[in-house]
């Protein structure tokens, strides 16, 4: 039998896996062979198993009922077992959100490990219980099997002590307090992937991650030097339904007006963002086909929110030579692209209108100063890169 790794990225109501085959000498040489997930987890709704092929060749979609994660990663598991396919799982991969000021790079797991990555849970409560919950999982049932986690943090352990730093008293810095930056496995991805594409690497690029979480990072020379994002997923860009950066004095006066932490987080998490600003989606592509006011709104503070940052990160890199726009809206949303374009015009940027709209990789006119392009990210191919070159030591 050939062996496999499994990666597993385990959201708040979601958990998706990916089986690929291992090769025996390069890391880039993973082939994906099966894509699972299960949605709905221990929500109200009915939980939704869904499994296809890497050529897209459905071969399970079923309801689940109600059911927690623990039960919905036994399912998982199950299903990859029953597979007549010949490859026996060698190792797991594990996206794991906070590696706090500790992890600089993916880890084997073992049990010092993992009290660790326990500890962090504060930093990031709605994430890294359930990133932790098939890890424990798997130690417990089989122990023998190698485990890796790969952290969305790790990424941006480069940036200088100048660009993580909140203007506190030093002793809420000692206590974790700054800014660690999200996002990483995507950006770390991208700087492996765009040099194909770009004929080398840009030495200073700006990559957006615009989904539904959103992030946008500043790279010189492929070290991350400045971020969005910071002590927690909620700070930087305007979001689906998060709010991006706000003036914290908002927050004292909610507080004191008497809405309790708990509500203040559903609002600042669930409630704003896109969905909040428009009143009608989180969903970009509903909100760029719809006639209402408040949606045109919602798109034109979003993209105004990228540009200023854009002016930030630019700053921060003393100039700007390339852009990547990647995720879901990124990737797909060529109005928005070239909104953002438009209004980058003073960095140099030129926009190939006809190939934004073809969605071609290089999107800028070739006599732009600013090379612009779409590149789709892969965030569980660069945990599965990493899973083989741990267990490789390499």
């Amino acid at each position: 039998m050939s062996d496999a790794i499994l990666v597993v990225n385990a959201g708040s109501s979601s958990l998706k896996c990916r089986l690929y085959a291992s090769p025996s000498s390069a890391a880039d040489d993973l082939t994906l062979v099966y894509r699972t997930a299960i949605s709905g987890i221990g929500t109200d709704s009915v939980a939704q198993l869904r499994a296809v092929t890497a050529a897209g060749e459905t071969l399970a979609n079923q309801s689940l009922g109600q059911t927690d994660h623990a039960a919905a990663f036994g399912l998982l598991l199950d299903w990859f077992a029953q597979q007549a396919d010949g490859l026996q799982l060698s190792a797991v991969g594990h996206r794991v959100v906070h590696g706090g000021g500790v992890f600089a790079k993916p880890v084997q797991i073992s049990d010092e490990v993992l009290s660790v990555l326990e500890t962090f849970i504060p930093l990031a409560p709605l994430h890294q219980p359930h990133n932790l919950k098939p890890i424990q999982m798997l130690r417990n049932s089989q122990p023998q099997l190698p485990q890796v986690a790969c952290f969305d943090t790790a990424f941006h352990h480069s940036q200088p002590a100048v660009a993580y730093s909140f203007a506190l008293p030093r002793a809420y810095q000692a206590q974790g307090l700054r800014r660690y930056g999200f996002h990483g496995l995507s950006y770390e991805y991208i700087v492996q992937r765009l040099p194909s594409l770009a004929g080398g690497l840009p030495t200073r690029l700006v990559v957006a991650h615009l989904g539904n979480g959103a992030s946008m990072t500043a790279i010189h020379e492929g070290q991350s030097i400045a971020t969005t994002m910071s002590f927690t997923a909620l700070d930087g860009l305007m979001m689906g339904t998060r709010s991006g950066s706000i003036d914290p004095g908002i927050l004292l006066h909610l507080l004191a007006q008497g809405m309790t932490p708990a509500a203040l987080s559903h609002l600042l998490y669930e409630e704003s963002g896109l969905l909040g600003v428009s009143g009608l989606s989180n969903d970009m592509a509903t909100l760029l086909a719809s006639s209402e006011p408040a949606a045109a709104e919602a798109v034109a503070l979003f993209v105004y929110r990228i540009s200023r940052e854009l002016g930030s990160l630019a700053a921060a890199l003393g100039g700007l030579d390339a852009l990547v726009f990647t995720a879901g809206i990124g990737e797909q949303a060529a109005a928005i692209r070239a909104a953002v374009c438009s209004q980058a015009a003073w960095l140099g940027v030129k926009l190939d209108a006809q190939a934004n709209t073809a969605q071609q990789p290089r999107i800028s006119l070739h006599d732009s100063p600013v090379s612009v392009w779409v590149v789709p990210t892969d965030e569980e191919k660069m945990i599965a890169r990493h899973t083989w070159r741990v267990l490789h030591g390499q």
